[in-house]
């Protein structure tokens, strides 16, 4: 017997219930949120989008958008390898281009703000590589997943049912 047919479906925990549907309750909120994504989004390119997503929905334990992030990046081509390795990039840097890098970095210090502000080392790596429209879209990219990540992790919104192109 194999490790995957050792745990079947019948074998999980049962899910657990959110808290409440956001999404019906503030549908305002969540097409402005939508409106915000879209915008931020034309300015960056899909694959680089698609690792700021995942990698601020690992930081910040949003299992609903790891799920639907990863289905969408593994949708749009992306390797399963590049995705499992995005949470430990340091030791993997060799999976990624300098700008991924540049982008991840900013990342992690816009999403976490550990001393309350972006270093200007980890802000200059960046500003080196993307323009100047870039960065902006950027940035707004991070802020605008980590909002996200904070609605669906406060409200327990629940992962595994997304479907990409759905």
């Amino acid at each position: 017997m194999t490790t995957n047919e050792s745990h079947t479906q019948t074998d999980r925990l049962p899910e657990h219930s959110p808290r409440l549907d956001w999404i019906k309750l503030a549908p305002d909120v969540y097409k402005a949120m939508i409106r915000l994504d879209t915008a931020a989004s034309r300015g960056v390119e899909e694959t680089l989008l698609n690792l700021v997503k995942i990698r601020a929905s690992q930081i910040n334990h949003c299992a609903f958008c790891l799920d639907m992030h990863s289905k969408d990046a593994l949708a749009a081509g992306e390797s399963a390898e590049r995705i499992i390795q995005l949470a430990a990039w340091r030791e993997s840097r060799h999976y990624y281009t300098a700008r991924e890098i540049a982008a991840i970095e900013l990342t992690e210090a816009v999403t976490v703000l550990g001393d309350g502000y972006v270093p200007d080392e980890i802000y200059s790596k960046a500003a080196a590589v993307f323009e100047e429209t870039e960065l902006a879209h950027l940035i707004a990219a991070i802020t605008t997943i980590n909002a996200f990540n904070r609605f669906g992790v406060s409200t327990r919104m629940i992962p595994g049912h997304y479907s990409p192109n759905a």
